[in-house]
C-alpha cells in the first residue's frame, strides 16, 4: 500500500507544491511553440503578422485604411495604422490602463463582445500579449483623441505605467518590437514571407492601402519619436505598396495573369447574407489543375471548411442544371461529378462573419454550420445569373467541363489497367526495380537514378538490405499539363508509380508506401537538373503528401575528385575546388581545365610543397608532388566504391530533404517553369540568369 509519502522513482516528494502555476506571459516564454508555431523562421514571422493583423482587422471593420511596416535596423519591426487606436483609459476588471491588459494578458482584447469588432480575424485575444511575451523589447504608441499615449515592456514586463506624452492631429497605433534572441533561432527576415501575406490581405480588404518598408540598409536607427508614418522620413528603403479596389475579382486576375483563360469574363460577387459577407471569385483556364483558396475573416483556410462545401456543391449543381437545361448534355450522359467541374479553376471563397468558428488551434478549417447556407444562397443566385448573362462563357465553361469528364472516364480506364488486383503487391513489380531484400519501409530506401549506366553502377555500389535502384530512360513526362491517363500511358512513370507501392489519385494511400526515403539522384548538370525538376513536378502534383510527410530527397553527388598522393577529397561546389586546393597548397591559377568535352575530365599539376627551411631568398628543399583533379558529368562515371563513398553511404552522403514551406507559391512556381506557357518563363530567366551557376 502506498503512503501519504511516496516518491516518484528519483526520490523526490511528488506533492501540491510541485505543481507549477504560470502566470501572465510565463506560459508563452516557457512554451513559445504553443503560441507561434515554432521558434524558428516561420514564428519568427508569425509575430509580425500577428500584430499587422490587429492593425487589418481595424480597417476590416472600417477603421484604418492604411497600414506600414517596417523592417528597421538592428532587427526591429514596426506597424502602424490609422485605426481608433487602442484604448488606454482603466479597465474596469484588470484596474489598469487597457492598452496595458492588451499587451500583458491572455485572451484579452476587444473581439470577445461582439461590438468593437463585429468581424475580425484573431478570436482569441494572444497576439499582441504573445509578441510582447517573445519581444526583447516591445513600445506601444497610441494616436487618440489629441494626445500621445506610450508604454515599454521588456520580455512582456512593462517598465513604466502607460504615460501621455505629447499631442497629435494623428489617430492610431504604433507597435515596435524587438524580437528576443534568447527565444528565436536567427532573426533574419524575409521579406518576400511577408509580402505574400500583405499582399494577399490587401485584395481580400478592399481600398485597404498596405506599405512594407526594408530599411535595415539605411544604416543608424533614426530619431522615431515624433514621427507616426515612416515614410514621412523620405529615407531610402525597399518599399512595396499594395492597394487594390477589386477584391477577390483583382485577385483571380492576378492568378491568371499569363493563363490563357476560358471564360473572358471573371464571375465576382459579393453579398451579405443573415449578418454575413460571403465574396466569391471564379474563373476558367485551359489548363487541369485546380486552384482554390478560401478565407473565413481574412484567415487562410488551407483545409476548406463549410464554406468551401458550400461553394462545391453549389458549383456542380449550377453547372449540371445549366447544361441539361440547355441541352448542352444529354439526358443519357452522367452527370458531372466535382472533379470535373472543378478542374481548371481559380477560385476565391471569403466568408466574413462574427464568432466565426475554427476547427483547431491552426484555424485551418472553418467549422461553423451557418457558412456552407450563406455561400450556396450567394453563390447559388448570382452564379446561375452569370451563366445567363454571359452564354459565351457559359458554353465554354460546359465545353471544358464535358473535357474533363471524358478524361476522367478515360483515366480511371488506364488507371485501372495499370494498378489492377495484385500489382502493389510486390508480384508485378517493374523488371528494372532492383529491389531491397528489407520489407521494412521505414528502413528502405528507393534511389531513382539516371539511365542504366548510373544504375548498374547504383546496384553494384548499394547496400542490398535496404536500397532499391530504379534507373529511369532519359527525360521523364513532363506532367504539368498532362492528365492522368497520358500520364500512366508513360511506362517510366508507371514503373515509378507501380515500385513506390501507393497507388494514384483517388486510391492513393501512403501507408502502402513501401520506402520511406525516395531519393532522386541524378547527374551533376543541366539535364539532371532537368530530370530532377520533371521527377519533382510528378511528386508535386500527384504525390504531394509523400512530399509533405518527407520522404522525397535529392542525392548531392559530387563534381571532382582530387587526389594528392593518399590525400583524397570529393568536393561539391568550384568554391570547394579551390579551398580544398589550397589546403592541398596548390593555387588556384596552377590548376587548368583543358575544356575537353569527354564524358570525364581529369588534369595533373605539379604542386610545391615546400618541405625545408628557407634563408632570405634561398629555398634549401622542395619536393614536387602530382595534384589530379577528376570532374565528375555522371553517376554512371563513377565506380561503385565512389558512389557508395559519396552518394549511398548513409554515414558519408549528403542528402537534401524536399520539403514544402509554401505550397501556394510551389503551384506557381511549377506552373511558370513547367506549364506551356512561355511568356512568365521567359520573363523569369531574363531577371534571374545573372544569379544561375553555368556548369560550362
Amino acid at each position: 500500500m502506498a503512503n501519504d509519502k511516496e516518491k516518484n522513482g528519483s526520490g523526490h516528494k511528488y506533492a501540491a507544491d510541485s505543481i507549477q502555476v504560470l502566470e501572465g506571459l510565463e506560459p508563452v516564454r516557457k512554451r513559445p511553440g504553443m503560441y507561434i508555431g515554432s521558434t524558428g523562421p516561420e514564428g519568427l514571422h508569425h509575430c509580425v503578422i500577428e500584430i499587422f493583423d490587429n492593425s487589418r482587422d481595424e480597417a476590416m471593420g472600417g477603421y484604418a485604411s492604411e497600414i506600414e511596416v517596417t523592417i528597421l535596423p538592428g532587427d526591429i519591426v514596426r506597424v502602424v495604422d490609422n485605426g481608433r487606436g487602442i484604448p488606454v483609459d482603466i479597465h474596469k476588471k484588470t484596474k489598469v490602463s487597457a492598452l496595458e491588459t492588451v499587451m500583458t494578458t491572455l485572451h484579452a482584447g476587444g473581439k470577445f463582445d461582439g461590438e468593437s469588432y463585429k468581424i475580425a480575424g484573431g478570436l482569441h485575444g494572444v497576439g499582441a500579449s504573445v509578441v510582447n511575451a517573445l519581444s526583447e523589447w516591445l513600445r506601444a504608441e497610441v494616436h487618440k483623441d489629441g494626445d500621445i499615449h506610450m508604454q515599454e515592456y521588456a520580455r512582456g514586463i512593462k517598465k513604466h505605467n502607460v504615460k501621455k506624452i505629447g499631442k497629435t492631429k494623428k489617430q492610431g497605433t504604433i507597435i515596435t518590437f524587438k524580437p528576443d534572441s534568447q527565444i528565436f533561432s536567427e532573426l533574419i527576415f524575409d521579406v518576400n514571407k511577408l509580402i505574400n501575406h500583405l499582399r494577399q490581405q490587401a485584395y481580400l480588404v478592399k481600398k485597404l492601402r498596405i506599405r512594407l518598408m526594408d530599411a535595415r540598409k539605411i544604416g543608424e536607427m533614426p530619431d522615431l519619436e515624433n514621427i507616426f508614418w515612416f515614410t514621412d522620413l523620405h529615407l531610402e528603403a525597399e518599399s512595396h505598396s499594395f492597394y487594390f479596389e477589386g477584391g477577390l475579382l483583382s485577385l483571380v486576375n492576378f492568378y491568371n495573369l499569363h493563363e490563357s483563360v476560358v471564360q473572358r469574363h471573371v464571375y465576382y460577387a459579393e453579398k451579405e447574407v443573415n449578418e454575413m459577407v460571403v465574396e466569391i471569385a471564379l474563373q476558367y483556364i485551359d489548363d487541369i489543375k485546380v486552384r482554390e483558396l478560401s478565407y473565413a475573416n481574412n484567415t487562410s483556410t488551407p483545409e476548406g471548411g463549410t464554406h468551401l462545401t458550400g461553394f462545391r456543391t453549389t458549383l456542380t449543381r449550377t453547372l449540371n442544371d445549366y447544361a441539361r437545361k440547355n441541352n448542352l448534355i444529354k439526358d443519357s450522359e452522367d452527370n458531372f461529378t466535382g472533379d470535373d467541374v472543378r478542374e481548371g479553376i481559380t477560385a476565391v471563397v471569403s466568408i466574413k462573419m462574427h464568432d466565426a468558428q475554427f476547427e483547431g488551434q491552426t484555424k485551418a478549417k472553418l467549422g461553423s454550420v451557418e457558412a456552407q447556407g450563406a455561400v450556396t444562397t450567394v453563390f447559388g443566385e448570382t452564379f446561375s445569373a452569370f451563366l445567363e448573362e454571359h452564354p459565351d462563357d457559359a458554353r465554354a465553361i460546359i465545353n471544358k467541363v464535358v473535357l474533363a469528364l471524358k478524361a476522367r472516364k478515360a483515366a480511371k480506364a488506364a488507371k485501372d489497367s495499370v494498378l489492377r488486383k495484385g500489382a502493389l503487391d510486390g508480384m508485378t513489380l517493374p523488371g528494372k526495380l532492383a529491389d531491397c531484400q528489407s520489407r521494412s519501409a521505414e528502413e528502405s530506401e528507393l534511389f531513382i537514378v539516371e539511365g542504366d549506366s548510373a544504375g548498374g553502377s547504383s546496384k553494384m555500389a548499394r547496400d542490398r538490405r535496404t536500397q532499391a535502384i530504379l534507373p529511369l530512360r532519359g527525360k521523364i513526362l513532363n506532367v504539368e499539363r498532362a492528365r492522368l491517363d497520358k500520364m500512366l500511358g508513360s511506362q517510366e512513370i508507371k514503373n515509378l508509380v507501380i515500385a513506390m507501392g501507393t497507388a494514384i489519385a483517388e486510391t492513393f494511400d501512403l501507408s502502402k508506401l513501401r520506402y520511406h526515403k525516395i531519393i532522386i539522384a541524378t547527374d551533376a548538370d543541366v539535364d539532371g537538373a532537368h530530370i530532377r525538376t520533371l521527377l519533382l513536378t510528378l511528386f508535386f502534383r500527384y504525390f504531394r503528401q509523400v512530399l509533405e510527410a518527407g520522404h522525397i530527397y535529392a542525392a548531392t553527388p559530387p563534381l571532382y575528385k582530387i587526389t594528392k598522393g593518399s590525400d583524397i577529397r570529393y568536393v561539391y561546389s568550384e568554391e570547394q575546388k579551390i579551398a580544398a586546393l589550397r589546403d592541398m597548397g596548390v593555387e588556384e591559377s596552377a590548376v587548368a581545365i583543358d575544356g575537353d568535352d569527354d564524358a570525364t575530365e581529369s588534369e595533373s599539376v605539379n604542386a610545391e610543397a615546400e618541405t625545408g627551411q628557407k634563408k632570405g631568398e634561398e629555398v634549401k628543399a622542395k619536393r614536387t608532388q602530382k595534384v589530379s583533379i577528376q570532374r565528375y558529368k555522371g553517376l554512371g562515371e563513377m565506380n561503385p566504391e565512389e558512389l557508395w563513398e559519396t552518394t549511398m553511404n548513409p554515414l558519408s552522403r549528403t542528402l537534401r530533404q524536399i520539403n514544402i514551406k509554401d505550397a501556394e507559391d510551389a503551384d506557381n512556381t511549377f506552373d511558370m517553369l513547367m506549364g506551356s506557357e512561355v511568356a512568365p518563363r521567359k520573363l523569369f530567366i531574363q531577371t534571374h540568369a545573372k544569379m544561375a551557376n553555368i556548369d560550362a
